[in-house]
């Protein structure tokens, strides 16, 4: 007859001392996202981890409740190229924006064929008769809602570093590069904008117009393009161009937006951290 009551498996020995189990059972670990940046947090006070890794482990954290929409480049903020440009309209695009990769369309700006690399004009240089069609790479649609992990491994995966965004009605809402991802784990990443103080602060563009550093003194500006800057409301209240920009604008500025101040357009090239990196400055049209 079988044993009515059968012997239980051994239970599997808990090598904690009493004390251990004791702490734990006072502190519990974390049971939220919030409680665990918090912990970290802790960890930092406690010399435990350093700032730079609780800021990405922090980072890593807040990234699994982010999705593409969240973090990604609105379409009316788009650098886009349109296959029927010329090939000096598209080394202007690319010298303007200094951007590696380019979204193209046909017809309206939402119907997307392709991304462009800066690097493959090159070939065009090298064999004049290639169209560029040859030379574009499939395009990348995204929904709006994928997540960001999700999106890395993609990203990775593929080694595409640039995808369209799609909204809930199959139209473009941004554009997202691996760069955007990757920033909300590192912070801000440096980039071909991103220069010594002491290369300069103002350069000469084919077009004409100049690229500024958002940082440059207000008087250097004033000085090199001859206006009066210090004249206006306010104005004393500032050091920087950038500073004195957004000001007048009334928001912190996004790339792609314009603002005539002093006979000048400022178009907004690069922000960041809330403040602009760069400008491109040129004298505003007559009307």
């Amino acid at each position: 007859m079988s044993d009515p009551h059968p012997a239980h498996p051994a239970e599997k020995e808990d090598k904690r001392t009493f004390l251990q189990r004791l702490a734990e059972f006072i502190h519990p670990g974390p049971d939220s996202a919030d409680e665990l940046i918090e912990t970290l947090a802790e960890a930092e006070d406690n010399k435990i981890i350093g700032a730079q890794s609780r800021a990405m482990l922090e980072g890593v954290i807040r990234m699994a409740d982010m999705t593409a929409g969240d973090v990604m480049v609105a379409a009316t903020r788009m650098d886009l190229i349109n296959i029927q440009s010329s090939m000096d309209e598209l080394m202007h695009t690319i010298i303007d924006t200094a951007h590696s990769r380019f979204p193209v369309y046909e017809g309206e700006r939402e119907n997307i064929i392709g991304t462009l690399m800066a690097k493959d004009l090159l070939k065009l240089q090298r064999a004049p008769e290639l169209n560029i069609r040859a030379l574009l790479r499939p395009a990348v649609f995204v929904p709006e809602t994928k997540g960001l992990n999700d999106l890395l491994r993609d990203f990775r995966g593929t080694r595409n570093h640039l995808a369209i965004v799609i909204d809930e009605f199959g139209r473009v809402a941004g554009l997202i590069t691996i760069e955007d991802v990757l920033e909300q784990i590192v912070g801000e990443i440096e980039d071909e904008f991103d220069i010594e103080d002491d290369d300069g602060d103002i350069f000469a563009l084919p077009d004409g117009g100049y690229r500024v550093n958002g940082a440059a003194p207000i008087e250097r500006i004033a000085t090199a393009f001859n206006v009066d800057l210090r004249t206006r409301e306010d104005a004393d209240d500032f050091d920087t161009i950038g500073g004195l920009v957004a000001h007048e604008m009334g928001h912190v500025p996004k790339r792609g937006e314009r603002h005539a101040l002093a006979g000048l357009e400022f178009v907004v090239l690069h922000t960041k951290g809330g403040a602009v990196r760069w400008f491109k400055v040129s004298p505003v049209a007559p009307t």
